[in-house]
């Protein structure tokens, strides 16, 4: 039988039985056999779900496994952890990503934070940091995928890489610091108006005035 990586759990996780399993360049492989808390608030009631995340999953939602995926996989998951397991169905949670790079859809996927619900803010930062924000306790935590954890020369294997990153330890490479942070404003449905320019709709806080006249941002520029 394979053996099989384990990830010490933090202190706060609440336990709960999760398996991983990769398929990289057609070759199953165990990654992760580990215990997870998740908890969701449904109508005031706090109950327990068993949830199986594999990071299959993750690559066929994103169109590829690479080193960047499985880093947002495995910081979303320490993030989650800390956050005892609660996945947003609308906003409850509110993801904070300082980068556009391929882990946030590994972000996406497993918190279900995201662009078309409001509940995702994209600050151009060019950092491996996600922020995660839960409205109904006000907790924050604030992770950090740690570079200089990373054995000398192992970037240059593609497939070594993301393995190892799949199953190094939470603390080697993750660091977690609860935030204090004000909680961001709810997605709002506005109004829409007609461009007087291209005669397009477009939300009414994002129209500019030209000459008089009503413009989208690409006619007022």
């Amino acid at each position: 039988m394979p053996k099989l990586f384990q990830i010490p759990l933090l202190p706060s996780q609440p336990r709960l039985r999760v398996r991983y399993t990769v398929r990289y360049k057609k070759t199953p492989f165990p990654v992760q056999p580990q215990t997870y808390g998740v908890y969701r608030n449904l109508t005031r009631k706090c109950l327990e779900k068993t949830m199986d995340t594999p990071y299959d999953e993750i690559i066929a939602f994103h169109g590829h496994s690479c080193p960047g995926l499985a880093i947002g996989y495995r910081m979303t998951l320490a993030g989650l952890g800390f956050l005892s397991g609660i996945r947003a169905e609308d906003e409850e949670l509110v993801a904070i990503v300082e980068n556009d790079a391929c882990g946030v859809d590994a972000l996406q996927y497993l918190s279900g934070c995201t662009f078309g619900k409001g509940n995702l803010i994209f600050r151009d930062y060019g950092k491996q940091v996600y922020t995660l924000f839960q409205r109904s306790t006000g907790k924050g935590v604030r992770i950090v995928f740690n570079n200089d954890s990373v054995p000398p020369g192992l970037r240059r294997d593609r497939d070594r890489f993301v393995t190892w990153l799949l199953g190094a330890p939470d603390k080697e490479i993750i660091g977690l610091r609860k935030v204090d942070i004000k909680a961001p404003a709810r997605a709002r449905i506005r109004n829409s108006l007609t461009c007087d320019f291209c005669g397009e709709k477009v939300m009414e806080t994002r129209t500019r005035k030209k000459a008089g006249r009503t413009a989208c941002i690409p006619c007022a520029e």
